[in-house]
């Protein structure tokens, strides 16, 4: 089930379209979002998308709620890299749910280590010392021994490991549908309600449904 407030962090891994695509999704949803956004991520947020992102929370905020069509009063937050008086930063009053979407191996290994240099990290170190809900999204392949045996490490931790990887049963059309195969997963992995993708078996084609694995 869904609870309260959830905290989204954009790295600088390749996937931006996922990570503004939930983004998109929770605050549609009425879902308080704190969002933290790395430098890097800025960065590739220029390179693979039209929308580019100021320095300033504040102004960051306003950005993403118009790329978004919401309007001001919508359950936003942004907080800056060291922004160490933000609620994330504090078991007392951080989200029980956080996403890392897109989540470089920078970030994973770093979460995996407690480094807490940064307040993405110092999160995701609250969220598991809270055994609460964290979700990554790694976007990179192939993945090395380091980038499998720190996911591994996290797994066990109870993190849940949710690569960028849409699927094609569903027989997307466009882009958009490549992304929101990935955002429904997450979203589902959230316990929240979804309409982007039917679950398996729902929308099967005739022949589907009478048989046997393709080989």
């Amino acid at each position: 089930m869904m609870h309260g407030h959830v905290t989204l962090a954009l790295t600088g891994a390749s996937g931006m379209p996922y990570g503004l695509r939930l983004l998109q999704c929770l605050l549609h949803a009425d879902t308080p979002v704190h969002l933290l956004v790395s430098e890097a991520a800025r960065v590739v947020l220029g390179l693979e998308t039209d929308l580019q992102l100021p320095a300033k929370p504040s102004a960051m905020a306003r950005r993403l709620l118009e790329a978004c069509r919401l309007p001001d009063s919508a359950p936003l937050a942004v907080f800056g890299d060291r922004q160490w008086t933000a609620p994330v930063a504090s078991g007392s009053g951080a989200p029980r749910q956080m996403v890392v979407c897109p989540c470089s191996m920078g970030t994973l290994s770093a979460i995996a280590t407690g480094a807490s240099d940064n307040l993405i990290e110092r999160a995701a170190d609250v969220v598991l010392k809270e055994r609460g809900r964290l979700i990554l999204v790694p976007r990179e392949t192939p993945f090395s021994d380091i980038h499998l045996e720190n996911m591994l490490r996290l797994s066990r931790m109870g993190t849940v490991i949710l690569p960028a990887n849409p699927g094609f049963y569903h027989q997307p059309e466009t882009v958009e549908a490549l992304v929101d195969f990935v955002v429904a997963r997450i979203l589902d992995q959230l316990g929240a309600p979804q309409s982007l993708l039917p679950a398996w078996g729902e929308r099967l084609s005739p022949t589907a449904h009478g048989g046997g694995r393709a080989s």
